[in-house]
């Protein structure tokens, strides 16, 4: 697959690190230009390359957002139309601001970004682990040892491609439901930041 990422800092760059050496193709992007990627896309090697946030959702077949949730609405919405979008983000209202919808529970992180996306296929993802783990952790399927990440989203076909690609990096999925579960696995959640087993981590979203 071509996968683009808005958004290349720690998780996204860590993120298209597994994607080459799974063997697909990149295109990162970030705020800063195309041009302030080039030690990335050398590192990265001849499957990737850098371009505009606009030129990243065009070409992904799926789309990796990887920005600080304050900037969520500047996402560019055309190119990712009907696309599979991994959100990353976590909301830290430190960060971003207050936003009262997601305060009072109203919606989450990742709901804001879907209705700011609108036909969008949004699918949370690797928001609960460090990205030095995420890039370390791996093992292959059917190790006792091997770490589980949790999923939220809507679309049933969006979370089976996810979670193929996590298995590609070495992780087992546990789907926590729709994406307004994903506030199961936000910032201070129990399943938010330790290295659980896929049974560990069933047990710590039914504790949220």
């Amino acid at each position: 697959m071509v996968i683009g990422f808005i958004g290349s800092g720690n998780i996204g760059g860590t993120v298209a690190r597994l994607a080459v050496n799974a063997g697909h193709s990149v295109v990162v992007s970030n705020s800063r230009g195309p041009e302030t990627l080039a030690e990335l896309v050398a590192e990265l090697g001849p499957n990737a390359r850098a371009g505009t946030a606009e030129e990243a959702g065009r070409a992904g077949e799926i789309v990796v957002v990887s920005v600080p949730f304050g900037v969520h609405t500047k996402v560019p919405v055309e190119p990712l139309a009907g696309k599979i979008v991994i959100d990353t983000n976590n909301y830290y209202h430190e960060r971003d601001g207050r936003f009262p919808d997601i305060d009072e529970g109203r919606n989450t992180d990742s709901g804001a970004l879907a209705d700011h996306l609108g036909t969008a296929r949004v699918v949370k993802a690797f928001n609960t682990i460090y990205y030095v783990d995420l890039g370390e952790h791996g093992l292959p399927a059917g190790d006792p040892a091997r770490r589980a990440l949790p999923i939220a989203g809507d679309d049933p076909d969006a979370k089976r491609v996810v979670a193929e690609l996590l298995d590609e990096f070495g992780f087992d999925t546990v789907d926590a439901g729709a994406l307004a579960e994903g506030w199961r696995f936000q910032r201070d959640k129990p399943a938010y930041g330790p290295r659980l087993t896929a049974s560990e981590l069933r047990e710590a979203l039914t504790k949220a």
